[in-house]
């Protein structure tokens, strides 16, 4: 079996065994219901070389540039997520060479974003030309600077791409219940409708300190109010 791979920029090929082939795979099947309820299309950065197929996935993919990232998912014309893939060698090379943190500042930008490595997280303490340390030294600084970027060990290529569609089809769904929830207050009934529901949930302390200083109640600043401030307002606004 033929790997290809970059590293520092350029093109490499390694050759496995299919022993080693076989070693390496995880005895996983991968499930192949839709993520989160719908078919995705994937966007993959036009510049991305051997790129994912999503062949195992309910997903569609089309070619374009990306700014940030290699794969994304848009909602209503803007991209929602991203993610960055990484081989071992890339990933690494990209830490000891002090561009991960350029990377993860930009990932930061977006809504969602992650940065996806096709290997197993044990496989950097077998690394023999860079110090297992640095590069376990570098992932934890990377994730405590940049909390909101995962940085997501996924042991082959194949459960890369399964990581990745569901990441989306979350963040695909978390995009549309913002969308509706920020569109129940936007029309007329949904305004009419309002009053009724801050009637219902009731005043705060805060609402009826306001209503008794503006109407001439000397009350203090903190604290709870006295009873007949509080007789006084249920009085005015027709509760018992």
């Amino acid at each position: 079996m033929f790997v290809h791979t970059t590293a520092r920029g350029r093109d490499v090929i390694f050759w496995q065994s299919a022993r080693t082939t076989k070693q390496s795979r995880p005895k996983v099947a991968v499930p192949t219901a839709r993520a989160s309820g719908r078919t995705l299309e994937v966007i993959v950065d036009s510049h991305e070389t051997y790129p994912w197929k999503f062949n195992g996935q309910q997903a569609t993919t089309r070619r374009t540039a990306l700014r940030i990232g290699d794969y994304g998912v848009e909602h209503d014309g803007q991209i929602v997520a991203v993610v960055e893939r990484k081989s071992l060698v890339d990933f690494v090379s990209t830490l000891t060479g002090g561009k991960l943190s350029y990377l993860m500042a930009a990932l930061s930008t977006l809504p969602h974003a992650a940065l996806v490595v096709e290997e197993r997280y044990s496989a950097i303490f077998k690394l023999d030309r860079v110090k297992p340390a640095v590069v376990a030294e570098g992932i934890g600084e990377a994730q405590v600077r940049f909390p909101n970027v995962p940085i997501v060990f996924t042991d082959t290529r194949a459960l890369a791409q399964e990581w990745t569609y569901r990441f989306f089809g979350a963040a695909i769904a978390h995009r549309i219940e913002q969308s509706n929830a920020a569109g129940l207050l936007s029309t007329p009934m949904k305004l009419a409708v309002l009053p009724q529901i801050l009637t219902a949930v009731g005043p705060t302390p805060a609402d009826m300190r306001a209503w008794a200083i503006a109407n001439g109640h000397i009350v203090a600043a903190k604290g709870r109010l006295r009873p007949e401030v509080l007789a006084a307002y249920r009085s005015a606004h027709g509760q018992q």
